[in-house]
């Protein structure tokens, strides 16, 4: 069972942003926790690239071939968007 020793324990303000700052954290994300008590539980978490899928990979390369044979649509005009906004 890992151990729950207190390692570091200090006074912490919120800013003008609403953000905290952590001193000395060996990880770079958290999951946070909002507890009924008030208190607020940060748990490290490690994050892994996600591959891409076979069937993504075969999306990207039939879309990259019809884009090479011609097969496209014509360029959209934007300034007909802005138009639209004004």
């Amino acid at each position: 069972m890992p151990s729950t020793a207190t390692l570091k324990e200090y006074d912490a303000h919120i800013d003008a942003k609403k953000r905290v700052t952590i001193r000395g954290v060996s990880h770079g994300f958290f999951r946070v926790v909002h507890r009924k008590d008030g208190s607020i539980l940060l748990k490290p978490r490690a994050l892994v690239d996600a591959p891409i899928s076979g069937r993504t990979l075969r999306g990207m390369d039939a879309a990259i071939k019809n884009l090479r044979a011609g097969k496209h649509s014509k360029p959209v005009d934007l300034k007909k968007l802005a138009a639209m906004k004004a």
